[in-house]
């Protein structure tokens, strides 16, 4: 059962970020993402090395809502055995819509891609909250195992407004400095 959107299948769908991480939901709210000045749409490759830092995100929506950001790789520690699914990258609280991730509450620390073997699969899931959570939120205590279905559930987020996702695998050693 292919899902068609405006004539073409959902890359979500493709890349089997829905059914993996998350449900199917209609995105609502525009989010874009860069990694340096390479923007990031949906499978595309992003090296690690561009991706030490903090992606740049603007967010759509409404300026008197808040969003939460989850950044997750459910590839860990390879896609052919993802025991450690889903491996937990980031986590941002009290977006105010309309403006940017950085402006958020900052529950977990960023941590870059580092696939160890295989392509990876890190995903950007933004969710709308009923309330702002005023740093009500204890970071998990292990960023290993973590269920972005389950941490929507329990903070009663709903389904996601938005997802952006890209790959990225090891780089070869001789052009790491």
């Amino acid at each position: 059962t292919n899902i068609i959107m405006g004539g073409k299948v959902d890359p979500l769908v493709v890349g089997r970020v829905i059914g993996d991480v998350v449900d199917m939901f209609v995105p609502s709210v525009t989010m874009s993402v860069h990694y340096a000045n390479k923007h990031v749409t949906n499978g595309c490759d992003i090296k690690p090395s561009i991706a030490i830092e903090p992606p740049k995100i603007t967010i759509g929506g409404h300026p008197d809502e808040f969003y939460t950001l989850v950044m997750t790789d459910p590839d860990a520690p390879s896609p052919s055995e993802p025991t450690m699914r889903e491996w937990v990258h980031w986590i941002v609280t009290d977006i105010p819509g309309c403006s940017n991730v950085a402006r958020g509450k900052e529950v977990l620390g960023y941590v870059g891609p580092r696939p160890p073997v295989g392509i990876h699969r890190y995903i950007l899931v933004l969710f709308r909250q009923n309330a702002p959570m005023h740093g009500i939120l204890q970071p998990p205590v292990a960023r290993a195992h973590f269920c972005t279905r389950v941490f929507a559930h329990q903070l009663d987020l709903g389904t996601p407004v938005a997802t952006v996702y890209f790959n990225a695998h090891k780089e070869p050693a001789n052009r790491k400095r």
